[in-house]
């Protein structure tokens, strides 16, 4: 009988010690750190995550980069989609091994006198110096702001995020905050809103409004998602007016909010997620 117990008790002990390791893995699996987790090494990724993640361009792009035998891991050109880059490959393109970095996404309220550019021959400040303590990583501007107009301009690394907001089909809005040489017009709101034929093109605003804080009509506000070059001042010049101050208030539902002209700083993770979602 005592024998039996024994037994018993032993199987109870086991039974719990398993219970108690599923348990254990279970818990790995929502974020806590198993010994399984802890033995498992980096994974290989795809070929073109790796270009994406280095800041070079898309995931699409990439594919087209791989086809054309652009791409070389290890000293050997890959062309076929889907390859796999694994730890300790050295990927390579146009003679630049890249690297898969962290990716980075911060937000400047640019001040006046900057040009929007990462290196320029005539030596003038550009937006790079601003934010070239923010990280490690090298950033590109998503967009550009030219060096009179102050306001929001986005910086990262991630080539499929940047494309998708300077992508005309996917419409991300902008708006801006103008400051003209005159009062506009009702009559000539109403142009613009009708939309304007110009050079390059038909431009029809989403918006277009008086700034309801400002008793001065000429303090204008015009929502649009054009990425075309200096479109808000070409839209007034159109009409025989001069934007005589320019600034950007909103890029893609990002705001000035808490941040002084000339400052950066990293977007939030909810912030983020939004974009990733447009």
């Amino acid at each position: 009988m005592k024998k039996k117990i024994k037994q018993n008790h032993k199987k109870q002990e086991t039974r719990n010690h398993t219970k108690k390791q599923y348990s254990k893995n279970k818990k790995s699996s929502s974020g806590t750190t198993s010994i399984l987790d802890e033995t498992q090494g980096p994974k290989p990724i795809r070929l073109n995550k790796f270009i994406a993640d280095a800041g070079i361009c898309s995931r699409r792009e990439a594919d087209k980069l791989i086809e054309g035998g652009n791409i070389k891991i290890n000293d050997e050109t890959v062309s076929q989609l889907g390859t796999k880059v694994n730890p300790g490959d050295k990927v390579v393109y146009n003679g630049e091994v890249l690297k898969s970095e962290k990716i980075r996404y911060i937000l400047l309220n640019k001040p006046k006198g900057f040009i929007s550019t990462s290196d320029d021959p005539l030596d003038r400040k550009t937006v790079m110096h601003l934010v070239e303590k923010a990280c490690p990583e090298r950033i590109y501007s998503v967009g550009r702001l030219d060096r009179n107009t102050t306001g929001l301009l986005l910086f990262t690394n991630d080539g499929e995020l940047t494309t998708k907001l300077t992508h005309p089909k996917h419409g991300v809005k902008k708006l801006y905050h103008a400051v003209l040489d005159k009062p506009l017009s009702r009559n000539d709101l109403m142009k613009i809103l009708g939309g304007l034929e110009l050079e390059d093109g038909l431009i029809t605003p989403d918006k277009v409004e008086w700034v309801e804080d400002e008793e001065d009509k000429r303090h204008i506000g015009i929502e649009l998602h054009s990425g075309k070059n200096r479109i808000v001042r070409r839209i007034f010049e159109h009409i025989g007016y001069e934007v005589v101050r320019l600034d950007r208030v909103i890029f893609a539902g990002l705001t000035k909010k808490d941040l002084p002209r000339g400052r950066w700083r990293f977007l939030e993770q909810s912030e983020i997620n939004i974009l990733k979602m447009i």
